[in-house]
């Protein structure tokens, strides 16, 4: 696997090298944002990491200018993977186009399990509240015979029906 990692910290460097390298994992890091696209159509990477704040070219422009190569074909598709300052920057994060994002501070699992959501197509994106599930009711038999041995006022087209 090749990553990209978009970013002008040494600290996030030594953070994902440290929890996504290995013997078959090689990175090419971009310290200017601006040099990402050109990078991303000669080396073809299997993900791109980029952090919010890089220098010259943010993590925002620098998704939205990868998928605008992308849909004129100047560019391979490429699953992105953005790293988040704080939780007010989903809203940015959300526009941006990319596949996951975390937010910091990070840890091995998380960045494995992101990386691996945006390869996949099974996006992780923290900060993002998940909507609560409706409990299912119960159907009810509402045909009950009544005391005088009649049937109950509902009828047949009027009755709840369980699904499944």
């Amino acid at each position: 696997m090749h990553i990209l990692l978009a970013t002008d910290a040494d600290w996030i460097v030594d953070e994902i090298t440290a929890a996504l390298g290995g013997p078959d994992t090689s990175f090419t890091v971009c310290r200017d944002g601006r040099v990402v696209s050109p990078v991303v159509a000669k080396r073809r990477p299997d993900l791109v990491i980029t952090d919010l704040q890089v220098g010259s070219m943010g993590g925002m422009a620098i998704s939205l200018a990868l998928r605008n190569d992308e849909s004129l074909g100047t560019g391979p598709t490429v699953p992105i993977l953005m790293l988040l300052d704080r939780q007010a920057d989903v809203y940015l994060a959300q526009r941006s186009q990319a596949d996951a994002w975390l937010i910091k501070p990070l840890d091995a699992l998380r960045l494995k399990r992101a990386a691996l959501g945006a390869i996949d197509g099974n996006g992780v994106f923290e900060g993002v509240p998940v909507p609560p599930v409706a409990p299912i009711e119960e159907a009810s038999d509402t045909t009950d015979d009544t005391a005088d041995g009649s049937e109950s006022e509902t009828s047949a087209e009027e009755e709840p029906a369980p699904a499944g």
